[in-house]
């Protein structure tokens, strides 16, 4: 080699790699530099080219994008198990609502959205697309821990005349952080139940006018679909064309109770839907109509949802109980291969934010947001081919590291910008609180 090695931030050698590109490439004996942030190179292994400040030995790893989790509550982290086995409205209405009205305060929710971001960290998710309070506070927690996110200005008015003008506060924090590469921000209108048709049409017109990104629940019940169509007097996705929000680029989290009609509404729309399987399995919502979406065109990804109602951020899990679920459901052993399922879960979930070119698969020129999977294990192995293997074997305790933007967030499973005991210590704390708030 000719001159001297090149000086980089990061050196990822060894491992399979899974690049999830257009050639869905699988590469071994490679090594990824990283320099300020992104993506130099994936290249034959070489160790005379590069001279890093820190390097990973990925051997006996998987080696892929960091997984996105496109429909969170991060600041929900510390009602974990507080009211399970009810239905939505009851968790709702009973107990979520009433318990964060008397809670909430810009303490709770950075010291909730930090415990969430380190657990995200540790499942291998790189960046969230969140819904909840108080944009602040959590912008600053994610950027504590290094963890990417798009937090949502809540829309949520049951009727009552707005504040200020819808979209103004994204912009103004898009401004406030706009040297942070990390944090981002859309407009969330909780639901069609819990937002005017008013203001549903001013966030549509904050959307057109400013390029900005919504984020929904949609379709999550039965009765949703049931109220909208005898208050509306239509289904809720021809509620949303009618206020054309099916223009703007959305994320509807859920969608479970869509008929054939509204999916070809959807279709051709710049609009993708978040899975939450297990969310909706433990509250009884229903089985979205996934094999539906797919046929026709619609961006599907993955998401947790809180884990207020989840009860875990185990992405991983959710790959593989959705893909097992809609196997059974289509009678299809082939429906949703190991591969498709990753997509959905990293190159697809990008596309749904919009940021494609900038993450989800690992090329030169993107951001360096990289998980690493151990397969150093009994359960582990042999290994065969490693797209199964991650949507059908390994979990949340395969994570090993992870990198994002560049920085290593999590090395050999303990967090590198976080102090998990400082992190308990806090949980018990609050626990405390709410245990006092609710009389236990």
């Amino acid at each position: 080699m000719n001159g001297s090695p090149r000086q980089i931030d990061l050196l990822i050698q060894g491992g399979t790699i899974l690049c999830m590109d257009a050639e869905r490439r699988v590469l071994e004996g490679h090594c990824i530099a990283i320099d300020k942030g992104r993506i130099l190179e994936i290249c034959p292994d070489s160790a005379d080219k590069y001279l890093p400040k820190q390097s990973i030995d990925a051997s006996d790893c998987i080696v892929m994008p960091g997984l996105i989790n496109l429909h969170t509550h991060l600041a929900m982290t510390y009602f974990r198990g507080l009211a399970d086995d009810l239905p939505l409205d009851r968790w709702l209405n009973d107990y979520i609502w009433p318990l964060e009205a008397r809670l909430l305060n810009r303490d709770f929710i950075y010291h909730a959205a930090l415990h969430g971001a380190a657990e995200m960290i540790k499942n291998g998710i790189t960046q969230i697309n969140d819904m909840y309070f108080n944009m602040s506070a959590i912008a600053d927690a994610c950027t504590a821990a290094g963890l990417r996110a798009v937090i949502g200005e809540v829309v949520l008015d049951n009727g009552s005349p707005k504040k200020r003008e819808f979209g103004s506060m994204v912009l103004e924090y898009r401004q406030r952080y706009a040297d942070n590469p990390l944090i981002d921000f859309c407009l969330t209108p909780h639901s069609i139940y819990a937002c005017s048709r008013d203001s549903l049409e001013q966030v549509v017109h904050a959307s057109r006018k400013h390029n900005i990104l919504l984020h929904m629940h949609l379709s999550e019940t039965r009765s949703e679909v049931e109220r909208c169509q005898k208050e509306r007097g239509c289904k809720p996705v021809q509620y949303l064309k009618e206020i054309g929000m099916l223009d703007c680029p959305a994320i509807y989290a859920h969608g479970i109770w869509l008929d054939e009609e509204e999916i070809d509404l959807l279709s051709g729309t710049p609009s993708s839907i978040a899975i939450c399987t297990d969310s909706n399995l433990k509250l009884a919502s229903g089985i979205l109509p996934l094999a539906s979406y797919l046929k026709k065109g619609i961006n599907a990804c993955f998401a947790t949802d809180g884990v207020a109602s989840n009860n875990n951020l185990d992405i991983l899990a959710e790959m593989d109980c959705t893909a097992k679920l809609h196997k059974a459901i289509t009678g299809d052993p082939c429906f949703l291969p190991a591969p498709q399922v990753l997509a959905m879960a990293t190159i697809d979930s990008a596309r749904a934010l919009g940021v494609e070119r900038q993450r989800g698969s690992l090329e030169a020129g993107k951001d360096a947001d990289i998980c690493i999977l151990s397969l150093n294990g009994v359960e582990s192995q042999p290994l065969y081919n490693p797209y199964s293997q991650v949507v059908y074997n390994l979990g949340s305790k395969q994570v090993r590291d992870v990198v994002i933007q560049g920085e290593v967030v999590l090395r050999h499973g303990v967090l590198q910008k976080l102090d998990e005991a400082e992190l308990l210590g806090f949980s018990r704390q609050f626990q405390n609180q709410i245990k006092a708030e609710l009389k236990l």
